[in-house]
């Protein structure tokens, strides 16, 4: 072997030494799991996990426990309407919303766990990934320096053609490596950017929650208020709990038919009137909008845990929106009713739309508008109330909210069914 042969076969041996070790790291690179790249953040990511699902067993034993009062809730309301009765009805939903407060702050923690969870995986992730990248980037470097090796130089320093197709077969594994290492790194960082996108959902369920979990808590002042109001008109006397059911019946009858022989009067009126006609019918086809800036229902139509149920059904939706807050008209319309019911009465609005639609709002506190007036899509109207004891309030109140009807020819229909969802 002369000088230039055995420079040759000394430098591309060394070539192989090299690029063999690293082709062996990167092969080793493939299999390696971004899950276990890490001891001790794998032991992390399970005590989360088992956290997470003793959180989870917390939260099904709840549920549970929520079950067994809603049952409870229900034998009684279809039970007479007795003092006892009542206020069993509303203890049993005083301790069910105690546990909705205990089952969504569970599910807070449960968020929160998976947070941290996703949070440790995620920087596994990107642990794995640089780790990755590195030595693809020094075998690439390896190959760059040692691209300079001829074929000829190759054919001379190998003994027999194959020998000679052995190199170029070990090249052969060593580039479908490195591409098999370039490949796996991309699903890595796809797999991230998923887990990235999990985690800011969590995040903001984590917020929602909370959210939730603040307005839990006013039902279940509003809830114990309830209770105190039937125990301070009752004074825990079934013969006054009667009469009181006999008011509120009396009263809610009341309501329901001075709205409906308002309406009729107000369009037969109108309908004679042909300048108010043509204003009413020139408001076109009613598309209505939420009364309030909120969107939470403390009661719903006709729903079945509403406090007086058994006294009558509730013909709307009740909005939780602090007192004073502005009410806006759902649609434009005509100003049928203004009913001031004072510092103890109930006061209400009542708007005549088209296609035969009349919104009512309830429990207010001030008025923005008068009878007879035309009013726009969103014009403040009002100002909302409810909370006891206020002006407008009325009796059967038990926290500010408003009460929003919406009537067809004088017939309470679920507002849900026509309010926009979003």
């Amino acid at each position: 072997m002369n000088y230039t042969k055995w420079i040759l076969t000394a430098h591309t041996s060394r070539f192989w030494l090299v690029l063999l070790a690293s082709g062996f790291f990167a092969a080793a690179l493939l299999v390696t799991s971004p899950a276990k790249s890490a001891t001790n953040t794998n032991t992390t990511v399970d005590q989360f996990g088992k956290q997470i699902d003793s959180k989870k067993s917390e939260i099904d034993k709840i549920k549970r426990r929520i079950e067994l009062y809603q049952k409870s809730i229900d034998e009684t309301q279809r039970q007479a309407s007795t003092l006892k009765n009542q206020l069993k009805l509303i203890e049993n939903e005083i301790a069910k919303a105690g546990l909705d407060i205990d089952l969504t702050t569970g599910q807070i923690a449960k968020t929160n766990l998976e947070i941290q969870r996703t949070a440790k995986e995620i920087a596994a992730q990107q642990e794995q990934i640089t780790t990755q990248r590195q030595r693809i980037r020094s075998l690439l470097q390896i190959i760059y320096q040692n691209d300079q090796v001829s074929y000829l130089e190759v054919m001379l320093t190998n003994e027999t053609f194959s020998d000679f197709f052995d190199y170029y077969q070990r090249l052969q594994d060593i580039q479908e490596r490195l591409q098999r290492s370039v490949n796996k790194l991309k699903v890595m960082r796809a797999e991230l950017e998923l887990q990235q996108t999990t985690l800011v959902n969590k995040k903001n369920d984590g917020e929602k929650l909370k959210g939730t979990l603040e307005q839990q808590r006013q039902d279940l002042q509003e809830k114990s208020v309830n209770q105190a109001t039937v125990l301070q008109e009752t004074q825990q006397s079934e013969k006054k709990f009667a009469s009181y059911v006999q008011q509120l019946k009396a009263e809610q009858q009341q309501i329901n038919q001075d709205i409906v022989s308002i309406e009729k009067k107000i369009r037969d009126e109108i309908a004679h009137q042909k300048e108010e006609a043509d204003r009413i019918a020139a408001l076109g086809k009613p598309r209505l909008r939420w009364p309030t800036k909120g969107r939470y229902i403390t009661s719903y139509f006709h729903d079945p845990e509403y406090p007086y149920r058994n006294i009558f059904e509730h013909p709307a939706i009740d909005i939780r929106t602090p007192q004073g807050s502005p009410v806006y008209s759902a649609e434009a319309g005509y100003i049928a009713k203004v009913k001031n019911g004072g510092a103890n009465g109930y006061s209400y609005l009542l708007v005549i739309h088209n296609d035969g639609i009349s919104t009512l709002y309830g429990h207010v506190s001030a008025f923005e508008v008068g009878e007879g007036q035309m009013v726009t899509k969103g014009q403040v109207i009002a100002r909302s109330g409810g909370t006891p004891g206020t002006r407008g309030a009325g009796r059967m109140t038990s926290g500010p909210h408003l009460h929003f009807e919406i009537r067809i020819d004088g017939l309470p229909q679920n507002p849900l069914d026509y309010l926009p969802s979003e």
